[in-house]
């Protein structure tokens, strides 16, 4: 039988309400606590505790202040990569940044999502206590692959944003965005390719 976390990163229904899930979320917050509170100067320690709350980090990494994710653990970050000041990473899923990356301020990066009909989000099931309402909720990884610039906006669960992108300010990623693109709007949309040398 598959953990909650297996099922999760399987893309399938779980539990987010798992005690599992719960220490996650509590270290999580310990952890942003102590790292939004850091001075900016203090870069080793900031550093160290980024270690500790991710997946995988790469060298020369800069989070800005008031950064928010849930668990820590599923985000990945390659070399040379600034995440800018005020970014959210919902990382029920993986999410994977690549290497000589730029994330602009307030990216808020969704990988956990939900069915959009009533009676498949919200399910009433039978306990040992009764009968409650449990919400359906399922994630989806979200890479950026190499050399990207995403401007401030949304990033969806499920998204591809292929190497050397560009990502205009205020976009929605709601689908996967082709390798040398510039993209833009609600919903984000190819408008030209980007010259490569």
């Amino acid at each position: 039988m598959k953990t909650e976390m297996e099922k999760c990163l399987a893309g399938e229904w779980y539990d987010c309400h798992d005690p599992f899930f719960m220490d996650l979320k509590s270290k999580a917050h310990h952890l942003l606590m102590k790292y939004n509170s850091l001075p900016y100067e203090q870069k080793t320690e900031k550093y160290a505790v980024l270690k500790e709350m991710f997946g995988s980090i790469g060298a020369n990494v800069s989070v800005g202040h008031s950064f928010i994710c849930d668990y820590g653990c599923n985000i990945h970050i390659g070399d040379n990569v600034t995440v800018n000041t005020g970014c959210t990473f919902v990382d029920c899923n993986k999410i994977t940044i690549g290497n000589n990356v730029l994330v602009a301020p307030n990216v808020q990066i969704y990988t956990a999502t939900h069915p959009v009909e009533f009676n498949e989000r919200l399910i009433l099931t039978e306990t040992l206590d009764g009968c409650k309402y449990v919400r359906r909720t399922f994630a989806l990884p979200v890479m950026i692959e190499d050399g990207c610039w995403i401007g401030g906006g949304v990033i969806l669960p499920g998204v591809t944003i292929g190497q050397k992108c560009v990502i205009g300010a205020g976009s929605v990623v709601t689908k996967d965005i082709p390798a040398n693109s510039l993209a833009v709007g609600n919903p984000c949309r190819v408008i030209r390719k980007i010259n490569q040398m």
